[in-house]
């Protein structure tokens, strides 16, 4: 098992845990890929997993460059249009990993992404119209 697939396990056993529901793993689409698409009670999160090992330089939470950030947006508005959730409250969280041997600390950081801001636009933090 590679570090991202068991850093996506340790997220996605991390979310159900905490009251989530996990609806989704790795979704794909053109515009990218979501690591997990979770509920909690009417509200839609979408969230980024970065793991960093022992040997990796900076942390975990410190990769979600504007750019990455955007593709994801983007991603979230493909998933919401194929799936017809436009009118659903969304947020996008990261959790961020950092295993080390038998260790893993886990950072939940939620509303990680300004959505319209991340689109280029929009009139409100999330839904980009």
């Amino acid at each position: 098992m590679t570090l991202g697939a068991r850093g996506e396990d340790v997220a996605a056993d991390y979310m159900r845990e905490n009251g989530y529901r996990v609806i989704e793993r790795n979704w794909r689409c053109k515009s990218g890929e979501l690591d997990l698409v979770c509920t909690r009670g009417k509200d839609l999160i979408f969230v980024e997993v970065k793991t960093r090992g022992k040997s990796s330089l900076g942390r975990a939470g410190e990769s979600l460059a504007p750019v990455q950030q955007a593709r994801l947006a983007k991603a979230a508005s493909q998933y919401l249009s194929r799936n017809g959730l436009w009118s659903r409250n969304c947020r996008f969280d990261l959790i961020a990993l950092e295993v080390r041997e038998n260790d893993v600390n886990l950072e939940h950081v939620t509303n990680v992404i300004d959505f319209g801001q991340a689109l280029g636009g929009g009139h409100s933090s999330w839904q980009p119209w």
